[in-house]
């Protein structure tokens, strides 16, 4: 079953910036990579992405806009180099430390973005430690 493809590169050309041609490349594969990983992330909390964005329950500039952030970020880890966001060193002391931008390396989808989507949705309830007394 072939999946719908919400966003296209002009999109992230257009919200994130102007590609090369490699990362033009390198976004055209990740595009429906990153939708699919959606959609798992979808299916795992008993949803499904494709008739929530046809119920109007997501707009589909919402999910255009969180495909392109998780894209730009993965553009942004670096593949030559490791990829931290903050790094520093020092000398006599031997010492070096480093946050890194891609724990454990590949692309990820923020909770926060997913709460965007309406995938992920905190729950609530309560037991009755009582039995009714």
């Amino acid at each position: 079953m072939a999946s719908t493809v919400y966003t296209t590169i002009e999109d992230v050309e257009a919200l994130f910036r102007t590609l090369s041609e490699d990362e033009e490349e390198r976004a055209t594969q990740l595009i429906p990579i990153v939708e699919d990983a959606i959609r798992q992330e979808a299916i795992n909390r008993g949803r499904d992405l494709d008739q929530m964005v046809a119920d109007g329950k997501i707009l589909q500039n919402v999910l255009v806009s969180v495909v392109v952030d998780v894209i730009g970020r993965t553009l942004n880890t670096s593949t030559t180099a490791e990829p931290m966001s903050q790094y520093s060193q020092s000398a006599l002391g031997y010492s070096m430390s480093g946050t890194y931008l891609v724990p454990g390396g590949g692309l990820f989808i923020k909770n926060s973005e997913l709460r965007r989507l309406g995938i992920f949705r905190q729950r609530w309830g309560s037991v009755d430690m009582l039995g009714g007394v």
